[in-house]
């Protein structure tokens, strides 16, 4: 990989051991302005993991506990009365936890759709409205949610539309042998406070400008087209989609596709994406942006299987 993202793993890899590959993709979101949701189970370091890349890369760092009863108000933030210096009352309003450069939603599914939506709209837009002000959230700004994929009662599963919002979906697993020898044998880890961040928020903000700076060949603009194009029923000429696709993917992550690809380009120091690029991240755009219909769901064809039928069968 490249000086940045060596850098950076090298520091996070004090704290956290293993996980190269989520890592990877959390640093491709970041550089590519982008959000991502992690699915998996409790004890996997998901939560030191963010923190600790958080405190890694100088960003301000803030962790939202979705439940049930949590209100768009504790996300955003609220207006509380004040005396001002003349004896007036008046409103001011008090920012919530979004306002942070790097937010973990942990258990997004937790909180019903009115306060999730609080949290995607200020991902989407950059900004919180309450009343009739608005309140910009400083760049970068960065959102990563967990969700667990067992526990489903009393959950609130995202809409589709809301998950488009996400660049990439990444699905953790259990570590491997040797990894997982390593962390067995290591006491519970929590940061450092000796961790120190070894790039700031200016150079960050930079090399997210080199990255959507970064020239593409019409070769790989193509490439990312077809494969739009053959996850929609209308499109594709590949029949396994016509038999168990109900919507395809929309050109926002034929966006987040090639930006993508560009970051992991960066990352490995190179000057323009590769199909290899576009094919190592096209299930966390993918997967999570494909409908299956009920055919599917009755044969058991995951939205990854088509994902991965797709990428065979595009030339």
């Amino acid at each position: 990989m490249g000086d940045f993202s060596k850098k950076v793993g090298d520091k996070v890899h004090e704290v956290i051991i293993g996980q190269n590959e989520i890592m990877q993709l959390l640093l491709i979101s970041i550089l590519s302005e982008g959000h991502t949701l992690i699915i998996g189970v409790p004890g996997l370091a998901k939560t030191l993991l963010a923190s600790t890349l958080a405190r890694v890369l100088g960003l301000s760092f803030s962790r939202i506990q979705f439940t049930p009863d949590l209100m768009p108000t504790d996300i955003t933030g609220t207006e509380i009365i004040q005396e001002s210096n003349t004896g007036e009352r008046v409103f001011k309003f008090i920012k919530g936890p979004v306002f942070a450069n790097f937010v973990l939603a942990d258990e997004i599914n937790r909180a019903p759709p009115k306060t999730q939506s609080a949290l995607l709209e200020a991902m989407q837009e950059k900004k919180v409205s309450y009343g009739k002000k608005s309140y910009s959230i400083e760049s970068p700004f960065f959102v990563v949610a967990t969700q667990n994929p067992i526990e489903q009662e009393g959950t609130y599963p995202l809409p589709e539309a809301q998950l488009d919002r996400f660049m990439l979906s990444v699905n953790v697993d259990y570590p491997d042998y040797e990894d997982e020898l390593n962390i067995v044998a290591s006491p519970p880890r929590s940061i450092s406070p000796d961790i120190k961040s070894v790039t700031d928020r200016k150079e960050l903000l930079e090399v997210q400008d080199e990255v959507k700076s970064m020239p593409a060949s019409k070769k790989v603009v193509n490439y990312i087209v077809a494969l739009l194009r053959n996850t929609r029923v209308d499109d594709t000429k590949i029949d396994f989609i016509k038999k168990y696709v109900e919507w395809g993917v929309s050109p926002r992550g034929g966006q987040y596709l090639l930006l993508g690809a560009k970051a992991r380009a960066y990352l490995y120091r190179r000057p323009t994406p590769s199909i290899e690029d576009v094919n190592s991240i096209i299930h966390s755009v993918f997967d999570h942006r494909i409908i299956v219909n009920f055919l599917a769901e009755a044969d058991g064809i995951s939205p990854a299987e088509i994902t991965e039928r797709v990428l065979n069968d595009t030339n």
